[in-house]
């Protein structure tokens, strides 16, 4: 979205009182279907006697669309950043109705569905998603989307955000505007569609859902299946720190440990004891799972600090642990490593600087100093981090 559009949306003013839907529809090249689309949204809003108006957020069209759509009546707004995201940020900023109704200009989503999807808002609900899956016209969806990707993708989005929506990237949706500055959105692609579904969830919305049909399109498709499931997929993974850093991590660092225990108690497994190779890789696995729960925990506290994230878990450890504590608990454990150096050069020297077969505490005591400084930094940085709550 351009900064224009970015700081139209943070101060967007108050829906008009004779407005009360505003339907917004984002359009690329859509010369053969916005016509149709804005004539059977205003026709419906009409029928239903809902006050409201359409309004086209043209990305760029090169075919008339924009002109287009004006002589059937709604009202464009010009996003020239290309991008899903990008032209629905726009609209949404332009919109001046209590409720936003969103859908695609292909055809593919029925506006006669309007007063459905206002009747849930006016019962209560902050978002409401249309469900396609069960009403799919022939020939309107892939395969490959009906069965792979938009189940997986939705069932993943769940798994890491227990949203229990069934159909996480139904394209046509309605929520009270009053809560796009809580949503805070963001992102100028595909991936728009996930993100929406996401914030609500993490702000406690109620997310309601709505079967509907799903025709298929006219026109000439934008999306590209590999490359916008790549950016769903990768939304939804870097908005999980604790799935893509905390979980692996501390995983890898409890096998390092088992490992390195195993072999320092000369623990048999599988009919054979493991020597130093062994303690090597065990000692790897520690050291840079324990990084990665870092880096996990840096992430955390960024975006609890700096985007408004809410991680119950963090939040409590935050409160209840302080730098002073993580300094603490770095410098023993770095010292009892150092501490082991000590033991090893004086076995060293005592023996008048012969060979050295203390492999395996030397193994050890490096690990130990690594981690110890590692805890240590990590501490200041969150607290760096944390300077944000003051």
């Amino acid at each position: 979205m351009s900064a224009s559009a970015q700081s139209t949306l943070a101060v967007a003013d108050p829906p008009e009182a004779s407005c009360l839907v505003s339907v917004v529809i984002p359009c690329l090249n859509e010369a053969e279907n916005i016509e149709e689309c804005v004539g059977i949204a205003l026709a419906a809003m009409e029928k239903a006697e809902i006050p409201g108006e359409v309004v086209v957020a043209d990305n760029g069209s090169e075919d008339g669309s924009a002109e287009l759509a004006e002589l059937a009546g709604a009202r464009v707004v010009h996003e020239p950043l290309r991008g899903y995201g990008s032209a629905y940020l726009a609209g949404f900023a332009a919109a001046r109705g209590r409720y936003i109704v969103m859908a695609d200009a292909d055809l593919t989503y029925d506006f006669n569905e309007i007063p459905r999807f206002l009747a849930e808002l006016e019962a209560g609900g902050d978002m409401v998603i249309g469900n396609r899956m069960d009403n799919i016209h022939p020939g309107a969806m892939p395969w490959h989307h009906r069965y792979i990707g938009n189940p997986l993708l939705s069932n993943f989005l769940n798994l890491l955000f227990h949203t229990g929506v069934s159909d996480a990237h139904c394209g046509m949706r309605a929520f009270r505007r009053e809560h796009l500055e809580r949503l805070d959105l963001r992102t100028t692609g595909m991936e728009f569609a996930s993100e929406m579904v996401v914030r609500a969830a993490k702000a406690k919305l109620d997310i309601r859902q709505l079967p509907i049909e799903y025709h298929a399109r006219g026109g000439e498709s934008k999306l590209s299946s590999f490359r916008d499931g790549w950016r769903h997929l990768r939304f939804l993974i870097l908005h999980s720190p604790r799935h893509l850093f905390i979980l692996p991590g501390a995983v890898i660092a409890t096998v390092g440990a088992l490992i390195c225990g195993m072999v320092a108690a000369h623990i048999d497994v599988l009919g054979r004891q493991w020597a130093v190779h062994t303690l090597i890789g065990g000692s790897l696995m520690l050291i840079v799972g324990s990084q990665i729960v870092s880096l996990g925990l840096c992430a955390l506290a960024y975006a609890t600090y700096f985007m408004g994230e809410h991680d119950p878990w963090f939040e409590r450890m935050s409160r209840r642990y302080r730098l002073e504590h993580g300094l603490m608990l770095g410098a023993t454990v770095a010292l009892l490593g150092v501490a082991m150096v000590a033991v090893i050069m004086a076995q060293w020297i005592h023996s008048g600087f012969g060979n050295l077969v203390q492999e395996r505490v030397a193994i050890t005591a490096a690990t130990l100093v690594v981690l110890g400084t590692q805890i240590a930094f990590t501490s200041f940085l969150l607290s760096i981090l944390g300077l944000r709550r003051r």
